[in-house]
């Protein structure tokens, strides 16, 4: 594989990677693709994972390799109890930057993969046993609101994982009014949960970031082409816009390469370079709040966690 990356991926953030250690086959190792970053001179990226933290391998990272910044979050998927506060609570007192909301134990994520013939999410494990509920009789459950509140208060990103269009806007709508400032549609463009481009737009006139993915792109969905791509971009405007690989799988590039890739297409269809630094950069920048030093490991939450986080939790979720 090259060496020579874009000079555009120098100072860039992937804000949605997957590696390996994880139930599901990956590309590489967590340090494989830390090197691949280190590379490319990349400001940094985020490590998800379906199945469990990626904080504390985040950490880790970050220790051997300081010149690279790399984040982790929780998913809200059956492995991790769901709806979870305690675990919240904790992942993001422990430095974690992200918030997904159900994934794979998402309803709609089940529905897509039920009969479709997929190198993806087959196997064993193959999905969660359950499905993973935001609300119940057409209203958010407590424990959303409370999630919710955990977020805002530690300055968190919310990410809307595999949840349908409808939810989405309960999510959203409800995260607005609890004053959640970073939020993330994910992978809008993908076919597991499509979000038509008029909601799109919407979701950005309320300040939210629209994930722009190359796996929408790639055989395993095939729902747009780049030159798509770079028109829905266009209409939303890519002062709203990320771009991430959600990248990991064995069969498609490894995730650096990928997004090198993405760019180049990008670039070939006519998008401006100011135009990509600004989804590359500036805009992950500011939903992980570089400026701050908030993110690193903060040893008073630690103190916090070990003596007061479950009866906090508990005391508000009735």
């Amino acid at each position: 594989m090259k060496n020579n990356f874009h000079p555009l991926l120098e100072g860039a953030y992937e804000f949605h990677v997957h590696s390996y250690p994880s139930i599901f086959s990956r590309k590489q190792r967590d340090w494989e693709l830390l090197e691949d970053a280190k590379k490319a001179k990349m400001g940094g990226f985020v490590l998800k994972s379906h199945e469990s933290s990626t904080v504390e391998r985040a950490y880790l990272l970050r220790e051997k390799e300081p010149s690279v910044n790399v984040f982790g979050g929780i998913v809200l998927n059956q492995h991790v109890g769901g709806l979870n506060p305690y675990v919240v609570e904790a992942s993001l007192i422990m430095g974690g930057k992200v918030v997904w909301f159900p994934t794979i134990s998402a309803r709609q994520h089940q529905d897509y993969f039920k009969n479709k013939a997929t190198q993806l999410f087959n196997g064993s494990p193959l999905l969660s046993q359950s499905v993973v509920s935001i609300e119940k009789e057409g209203r958010l459950l407590p424990e959303v609101e409370e999630i919710l509140r955990l977020i805002k208060e530690y300055d968190a990103v919310l990410a809307t994982g595999h949840l349908s269009l409808k939810e989405q806007h309960a999510v959203v709508e409800a995260a607005k009014k609890a004053g959640v400032e970073k939020i993330v549609i994910q992978h809008a463009d993908m076919g597991i949960s499509k979000i038509p481009l008029s909601d799109q737009q919407f979701f950005a006139s309320q300040g939210c970031m629209i994930e722009k993915c190359l796996l929408a792109c790639s055989n395993d969905f095939q729902d747009l082409t780049i030159e798509d791509m770079k028109r829905t971009i266009d209409t939303i405007g890519f002062e709203s816009c990320i771009l991430v690989t959600d990248f990991g799988q064995p069969h498609n590039e490894a995730p650096v390469y990928g997004l090198n890739t993405f760019v180049e297409k990008l670039l070939l269809e006519g998008m401006k370079e100011n135009q990509v630094t600004r989804m590359l950069q500036v805009n992950p920048k500011s939903l992980l709040g570089l400026r701050s030093s908030r993110w690193l490991l903060n040893p008073s939450h630690l103190s916090l966690l070990k003596k007061e986080s479950p009866s906090i939790v508990s005391r508000r979720v009735k």
